[in-house]
């Protein structure tokens, strides 16, 4: 009876370690089949490597709780081994996409980098007024600054003035008018005059009576006094400015009833008429300035110049006159050695060629003077030099006829308009002006407007 109960009870202590058993089993096989699913969801490519790994899983199912465990987290280590590669792979194959992408972008469109020419046509070269230029070595002087004021030039102007008390009795001409040399200006009247015109016909007839008698007759003493009354009063009607035309049209008729004192005063050279300050039948004392004419196509500009900067100054310097936008070349012509008493400067005048009256009398400018250190390098316009985009100074070469190219100089120094530069070779043809549009038209170039 004792043996029977011992044998059951053993059965049934068997029998609750055997469902022990297989519950542990059980629960790790779902572990396993969840280790294996979530390998399945990462990696639909490495499916293999979850099916090795759930064998591998299989195998280990009969042994003890800690090699099992053991085997376990190796083959999660597998596992994320594969997930790595994996998530590896899908990224490359993503980035590799991208790559594709722009490298289309960049062969299709050519964006993402400024374009490095321009192209224009001779119409849009016409229309913008590019220019170009063929570019040389040349000297070029430090610069010397200062105001200036333009004047007339002393040398090319002349003032109309009576030489005798005068009445006004016309004028021919007005102010602002273009005159020629022996152009009638004003008509005067003079008491004066007209008695120095009765003298000279008087003489006049005296001279033509004895030259016609001749030597034979006249002595020699009466021929030398008439040539000699004749002389003084033509000379007297000349000295009170009566011109040489009037003079011998006046002996030519004879009239002694033409003897009035009428005279006029005519235009001493080519020019303009600067100020006329008469009017009509105004008595004129001598010296009385009636007009100023003036030949405006060449102007003194005059500069006022410290001490220091004057002797740094030669005759004939180059300088440059900037008028608003305007500039135009010149030359220095003359240099006061005397300092003026209030601004304690020296006066310098620079002689300009002033092209369809730009410039007029008592306009202030800017006066660029080269000093006498010299500097040499390649002398272009201002205009031609642009800061390019990374902030260095540029200039656009033309490479082909039409084609224009940026090419990074160096600017040594600037004289007015002009700038000493090095970075290009002499002989090469660069963009003298309108280098504002070139630029632009390459900005232009370079523009993305898909954003890539």
């Amino acid at each position: 009876m004792k043996r029977t109960l011992f044998l059951q009870h053993a059965v049934y202590c068997l029998l609750l370690s055997s469902l022990a058993m297989s519950s542990v089993v059980l629960a790790e096989g779902d572990h396993d089949d969840l280790d294996d699913f979530s390998g399945i969801e990462m990696d639909d490519g490495h499916g293999s490597h979850g099916d090795e790994g759930h064998q591998h899983k299989k195998e280990g199912h009969g042994h003890e709780d800690d090699g099992h465990e053991e085997k376990g987290h190796d083959h999660a280590g597998h596992d994320e081994s594969g997930h790595d590669e994996s998530s590896h792979d899908e990224g490359d194959d993503g980035h590799g996409h991208d790559e594709g992408g722009h490298d289309e972008g960049d062969d299709g469109h050519g964006h993402g980098e400024a374009a490095s020419a321009a192209e224009l046509s001779d119409v849009q070269r016409r229309l913008a007024g590019v220019e170009t230029m063929v570019v040389k070595h040349q000297s070029l002087g430090d610069e010397i600054t200062a105001p200036g004021e333009a004047m007339l030039n002393a040398y090319r102007t002349t003032r109309v003035t009576p030489r005798t008390p005068s009445q006004v009795t016309e004028r021919h001409v007005r102010l602002g008018d273009h005159v020629k040399k022996g152009q009638r200006l004003i008509t005067l009247s003079s008491v004066e005059m007209a008695e120095a015109q009765g003298a000279l016909m008087e003489a006049n007839v005296e001279l033509r009576r004895v030259t016609k008698l001749g030597r034979k007759v006249v002595s020699e003493k009466r021929f030398v006094a008439a040539q000699i009354a004749y002389q003084l009063a033509y000379a007297r009607v000349s000295a009170y400015g009566m011109a040489k035309k009037q003079i011998q049209s006046l002996l030519k008729t004879g009239d002694a009833t033409r003897a009035t004192g009428e005279f006029h005063l005519v235009s001493l050279q080519d020019g303009t008429v600067i100020s006329d300050d008469f009017v009509v039948g105004e008595l004129i004392d001598p010296g009385y300035v009636l007009m100023t004419i003036s030949d405006e196509s060449v102007l003194w500009i005059e500069a006022r110049l410290t001490p220091e900067d004057a002797a740094r100054t030669v005759l004939g310097a180059v300088a440059r006159i900037q008028v608003g936008k305007l500039w135009i070349a010149g030359k220095v012509a003359q240099a006061n050695h005397t300092l003026d008493e209030t601004t304690r400067t020296l006066a310098v005048h620079v002689e300009i060629a002033n092209r369809n009256e730009a410039v007029h009398p008592g306009q202030f400018v800017n006066v660029f003077i080269e000093g006498n250190k010299k500097q040499q390098g390649i002398a272009v316009p201002v205009e031609a030099v642009l800061r390019g985009s990374d902030g260095d100074w540029q200039v656009f070469v033309e490479t082909a006829p039409g084609r224009f190219e940026p090419k990074e100089v160096t600017v040594l120094s600037t004289l007015g308009d002009q700038m000493l530069i090095e970075g290009v070779a002499e002989g090469t043809t660069i963009v003298s002006k309108g280098a504002f549009f070139v630029q632009s038209e390459m900005a232009k170039g370079g523009f993305d407007p898909h954003n890539h």
